[in-house]
């Protein structure tokens, strides 16, 4: 199972708040959509598109972050002072709160940096880019405008298709990993 704050948050039940689930859920994906229109738009677009991703990413990671040391009743000025202190302590020990904390952060912005940004973006691209190259082989009576829009629509008609599996592979991969490695229990259960 992904973390919770992977690229799916619930949808909700108001239209208010179908807005900001929306708003919620965009950014996650513009890498993929950037990639997917590469061939048609100037490459600072798709460059944007990734610091887009890469700051949804980051937001996500500090509200995690937030999140939990709400949870533990910690807040941000005790995080700071004792979470380079307390790195190395087991999770029994009394001031191995702070460790958890940077531990969830660590943990929710690798997964994050693989599931939403790395992983889909290098996906969408080599697609593209082998949709292109085939169809310039196999059809190249047809215009290059119309191969291009063709390659934009297969990749962004394969992102709804990428999603589970890249969240379930990173998350096979974080459990096997850097999660034992920050004593954090596994995410995923077959």
């Amino acid at each position: 199972m992904a973390p919770d704050s992977c690229k799916s948050p619930t949808p909700p039940e108001s239209t208010t708040s179908t807005v900001s689930y929306i708003c919620q859920l965009c950014p996650g994906y513009a890498n993929e959509v950037g990639e997917a229109f590469r061939a048609l738009v100037p490459r600072v677009l798709v460059h944007g598109s990734y610091a887009l991703a890469i700051a949804y990413v980051l937001a996500d990671t500090m509200d995690k972050v937030k999140k939990t040391q709400k949870q533990l009743g910690y807040s941000i000025l005790i995080l700071r002072s004792q979470v380079i202190l307390s790195m190395y302590l087991p999770q029994n020990h009394p001031n191995s709160a702070p460790s958890h904390i940077a531990c969830v952060g660590l943990d929710t912005l690798v997964w994050q940096g693989l599931a939403s940004v790395a992983i889909p973006g290098l996906t969408i691209n080599r697609l593209c880019a082998t949709s292109l190259w085939t169809l310039q082989r196999v059809a190249p009576s047809l215009p290059l405008v119309v191969r291009k829009w063709t390659t934009t629509a297969i990749g962004l008609g394969c992102i709804p298709f990428i999603v589970h599996p890249i969240d379930h592979g990173v998350d096979r991969l974080l459990d096997s990993t850097l999660r034992p490695m920050l004593q954090l229990p596994p995410k995923y259960s077959d």
